[in-house]
């Protein structure tokens, strides 16, 4: 209850409406013959890293997924409807997570990525319900702020069945915040999975271009995810390299800012207003949730954005994984070994502010330099696949009680499921 009322201010500002669901409302789920694993997803990001494992753990389990915010919850239902029920998170009230539990009655929990609550934690443990972590990760950002914390979540921390994380890094932080070391595996990025998965992109992608009016003879350059003041940086940094002949597509991270970046490119065309540009727009804002990888199969160079600012980054993968020339900024603290993997990989340029508009200016110019990008970041991109195949595996033992009680290892996992090795 503490914890709610001291987060308030958070959650209060984010929640749009489903109060009853986020109170822990609603109907109680049917009883079914198999093990029911609840996968809690924070919002997109997390709900689309889903898109591999959840229809993997739906051959073998009743799968129950939770997400938090709004956009979240409509891209889980978009795309887990056949195959999976959606249910709303409650807030972290004692009163609601006891209603959330006594309706959902899940066997085991799968949170992605983080998302440690107190309530909900320790409602799990005195109903011996095993949680686990699944795609974790752990920020330096985070992990900073968790160490001041310490004494009041590392009980949380240590109560966790596994914490199967992305890398050797993540990996030493949750130790450090108390999670057994038998109990931390190195299984990998989810994301790779689900990179260049799905239904062929390229009629979605033809069908927004026609829609939106964007010339597909001209240069198309995407900058996705982006965050405060990109949009201006960048809208200036090509009209100055290239002119604007070249056609910018911009696709901000949240859609508060929709309105603000539509300000930063006076004249562009919005993707929700329905309207088709006229001859010789050369700007274009993709103000809806959903249409992002569409939009970089159209680009001949894709930026990822929230990376030249104090802003953390933004995921490369998926541009990468559809064969684009991908640019990110210096600020990837958020994303630091995806980006090392693939620079080592040479699948991936780097810019700055002040180089932007060049380096943009050089991969239109150069196709042979292009495609070269393009191959290895493909190549990169599936030399990491195979995360979700491995979360599937401890998933099933954890509803199974045989995980949280092996023996774990860097590059190993619990002694009762060998297969899922790092």
């Amino acid at each position: 209850m503490v914890a709610a009322a001291v987060t308030a201010p958070i959650w209060m500002r984010k929640a749009r409406g489903d109060w009853p669901a986020r109170f822990g409302k609603g109907e109680r789920l049917a009883a079914t013959h198999r093990p029911r694993v609840l996968v809690h997803a924070v919002s997109v990001g997390e709900v689309n890293a889903l898109r591999t494992l959840v229809p993997m753990l739906a051959e073998r389990v009743d799968v129950v997924v939770s997400v938090g915010t709004d956009t979240g919850i409509a891209r889980a239902r978009a795309i887990f409807s056949d195959v999976a029920t959606v249910v709303r998170y409650p807030l972290d009230a004692s009163w609601a997570v006891r209603r959330f539990l006594d309706r959902v009655r899940p066997d085991a929990v799968l949170l992605v990525e983080l998302e440690l609550w107190p309530n909900f934690i320790r409602a799990c443990g005195s109903r011996r319900i095993p949680v686990g972590v699944i795609n974790g990760r752990l920020s330096a950002r985070s992990f900073k702020g968790y160490r001041k914390a310490r004494f009041a979540v590392c009980s949380m921390f240590r109560s966790l069945a596994f914490a199967a994380v992305q890398d050797e890094q993540y990996a030493q932080r949750f130790e450090a915040m108390g999670v057994p070391a038998s109990r931390v595996l190195v299984t990998g990025s989810m994301k790779w999975d689900i990179a260049g998965s799905g239904p062929d992109v390229h009629a979605e992608a033809e069908a927004l271009a026609s829609a939106m009016g964007i010339d597909l003879a001209r240069p198309v350059v995407v900058a996705g995810s982006t965050g405060p003041g990109e949009e201006a940086l960048l809208s200036a940094a090509v009209e100055t390299a290239v002119g604007r002949d070249v056609k910018l597509v911009c696709a901000p991270r949240k859609p508060e800012r929709f309105d603000e970046a539509a300000a930063a490119m006076p004249g562009c065309v919005r993707r929700s207003t329905g309207q088709q540009a006229k001859a010789g727009t050369s700007r274009f804002l993709l103000d809806t949730i959903g249409e992002l990888r569409a939009a970089y199969a159209l680009a001949d160079v894709v930026v990822v954005g929230r990376s030249f600012f104090d802003m953390h980054g933004s995921d490369p993968i998926e541009p990468a994984s559809l064969g684009k020339p991908v640019v990110i900024g210096p600020a990837v603290g958020d994303f630091t070994s995806v980006v090392a993997t693939l620079e080592a990989g040479a699948g991936l340029v780097r810019a700055d502010r002040g180089s932007i508009g060049r380096v943009i200016s050089g991969l239109l110019a150069d196709r042979a330099e292009r495609d070269r990008l393009a191959k290895a970041a493909v190549a990169c991109v599936r030399a990491q696949q195979g995360a979700s195949a491995r979360h599937a595996e401890l998933a099933v033992g954890l509803v199974m009680g045989k995980v949280g009680n092996g023996v774990a290892g860097r590059s190993g996992s619990p002694s009762d499921v060998k297969k899922v090795g790092a």
